[in-house]
């Protein structure tokens, strides 16, 4: 059972392999980041009702940016975060461990499955309110803006029913919690969306099947090697806590392989793939 599910985050178990589904929806509605999208999408859509001089700019606003979101996810997925030079300077190894590090090293852990606020949301406003700007001035930007975080609310959601344990009802939820269950138990380098997988369609990174493509043996660690840590050692700096919860998981660098897996790491894949 999830531990003081009405308290505060500290001290929660944040396991989400052991969560029910209506345990996720109450610790969701609690999380201090979704307060945050909330109470920003309702001050984004009153600021645009406010300065909106008709109701066509603004609207036109939102869904472009809504359009414009799962393009950007998924190359910043594809090629920010499994990318490898933010883990090969100091300034910014210890942001991409928090990012996407720890949650590839522990997929379940919803600590790490939300994105930080201080990336988020100037990623959310750099996308979305220069367009919203072009097509509606100060309320298409408010409305683009919220248009972007309210696809975010969405995603992230739909990103803690991926890893809850947890098979949905919905088709639809059914397939994306599929591929991108295979995308962190299988092989990572391909099925880079959440809730939109036609771009990896586009681009070639869609895989419906495990079977599909190899497995492959950097799933857990995204490339950071032993050998990458001994050139690059600012993340293993970085990564010497424990989980502090019911069921504790090493995060730290020591046991890896040569592929930067540990024996955890294989028997978990064995289970899973």
């Amino acid at each position: 059972m999830l531990h003081n599910i009405g308290g505060s985050w500290k001290g929660r178990t944040h396991d989400l392999g052991k969560m029910t589904f209506a345990e996720l929806f109450r610790v969701y509605l609690t999380y201090p980041a979704v307060l945050a999208y909330l109470t920003l999408s309702v001050l984004g859509t009153g600021v645009a009702i406010w300065s909106a001089g008709a109701v066509l700019p603004p609207l036109v606003a939102a869904i472009l940016a809504g359009l414009i979101y799962p393009l950007t996810w998924y190359l910043l997925h594809r090629f920010v975060l499994h990318g490898s030079y933010l883990y090969k300077s100091r300034l910014t190894a210890s942001t991409w461990k928090r990012i996407h590090f720890d949650h590839h090293r522990d997929p379940h852990d919803l600590r790490v499955l939300f994105g930080a606020l201080h990336t988020t949301l100037p990623t959310i406003a750099f996308i979305t309110i220069p367009v919203g700007w072009l097509v509606g001035g100060l309320a298409g930007a408010a409305a683009a803006f919220t248009s972007g975080i309210v696809a975010t609310l969405f995603y992230e959601f739909c990103h803690c029913v991926q890893h809850l344990n947890h098979m949905p009802k919905s088709r639809f939820l059914q397939r994306i919690k599929r591929l991108h269950l295979a995308h962190h138990f299988h092989n990572e380098t391909g099925n880079f969306g959440i809730t939109n997988f036609g771009w990896d369609r586009l681009f070639g990174t869609l895989y419906e099947k495990s079977k599909d493509v190899p497995r492959s043996p950097t799933v857990f660690n995204l490339g950071y090697t032993a050998a990458e840590a001994e050139r690059y050692p600012w993340v293993a700096a970085f990564s010497t806590e424990m989980r502090n919860d019911e069921t504790p998981q090493r995060v730290r660098m020591a046991g890896l392989r040569n592929d930067g897996s540990t024996a955890a790491d294989g028997e978990r894949l064995d289970r899973t793939g």
